[in-house]
């Protein structure tokens, strides 16, 4: 069956931060989620965080968000609890060193591969970067404005979307769900108002893609992230456009949001405004 793709939760902060210290956009960096780490540099670096705002100090002094930063070796960057969403990344010129897997850096913690031996950072691991560029230097601080508000995620229409009575795609619109604590990268399992469908609950197994949201036997509606399995056998009411992603990313448990239906011509729209948007920040 394959793995899916996997990669950065918030893709568009990853991708800034790598812009912010002169990276293609593919390197890799480090993904933390809800509680950060703590990094001892044994080299000159060059940062930055980028995502939500998490409590982040280098050598015991605060260190900013969106913005490229030098580091000493020797320093100490303290990275703590999250202030405001899910995920905060850390870009490093030159990028995370670790083996390609598929063509890939990424980690795919359901499978176990890629990154790290397959498995989130802990105490004592060593990571290397590429080198330095001198010539590189300190990026002006984007407009804090570019974290997005996931009050509301916005989709279009589902393969199975049919199957649904107009009542209860109205239930599915016009109240919020809530992320539960079962959410991870492979999936976010929401509670709010039971979702059932004309036909029976499940339907012959079938390709998933990034960002549907099945409904269930319980009717509480599940929506497949970065690990999702590549098949599955529930109906997918809608999907998440590409452009909210990043937003599904930011989401953590206790969270609450309402969907919003959009179409397939302003969802595209909306996703090209936004690579315009990281276009347009190589030439500011």
């Amino acid at each position: 069956m394959g793995v899916s793709a996997s990669g950065a939760a918030d893709n568009f902060a990853l991708r800034i931060g790598n812009m912010l210290v002169g990276n293609p956009k593919q390197y890799a960096g480090i993904e933390m989620t809800i509680i950060g780490d703590k990094y001892r540099f044994k080299s000159d670096a060059y940062i930055a965080l980028t995502g939500s705002e998490f409590e982040a100090e280098l050598d015991n002094k605060p260190i900013p968000f969106w913005q490229g930063w030098p580091i000493n070796k020797g320093q100490i960057l303290d990275i703590r609890s999250t202030k405001t969403g899910a995920r905060c990344y850390l870009c490093v010129t030159g990028g995370i060193n670790v083996e390609d897997v598929m063509g890939a850096k990424t980690t795919h913690l359901t499978s176990g591969i890629g990154g790290t031996h397959g498995r989130i950072l802990k105490k004592l691991d060593e990571l290397d970067f590429g080198t330095l560029d001198d010539s590189i230097n300190p990026v002006q601080k984007l407009n804090e404005s570019i974290t997005a508000d996931n009050k509301i995620i916005r989709v279009t229409k589902g393969i199975q979307w049919l199957w649904f009575h107009k009542k209860q795609k109205n239930n599915f619109f016009q109240h919020q769900y809530r992320v539960t604590d079962l959410s991870n990268r492979m999936g976010l399992r929401l509670i709010g108002n039971t979702i059932n469908n004309k036909k029976e609950s499940e339907i012959i197994t079938a390709g998933i893609p990034l960002g549907a949201i099945q409904i269930p036997g319980d009717g509480q509606p599940i929506i497949s992230f970065v690990e999702h399995q590549t098949t599955g056998g529930y109906p997918i009411i809608a999907n998440v456009i590409s452009a909210d992603l990043r937003k599904v990313g930011q989401l953590k448990p206790g969270d609450c949001f309402q969907f919003e239906l959009t179409s397939f011509s302003r969802a595209e729209k909306l996703k090209v405004d936004q690579e315009k948007f990281i276009h347009s920040l190589h030439h500011d």
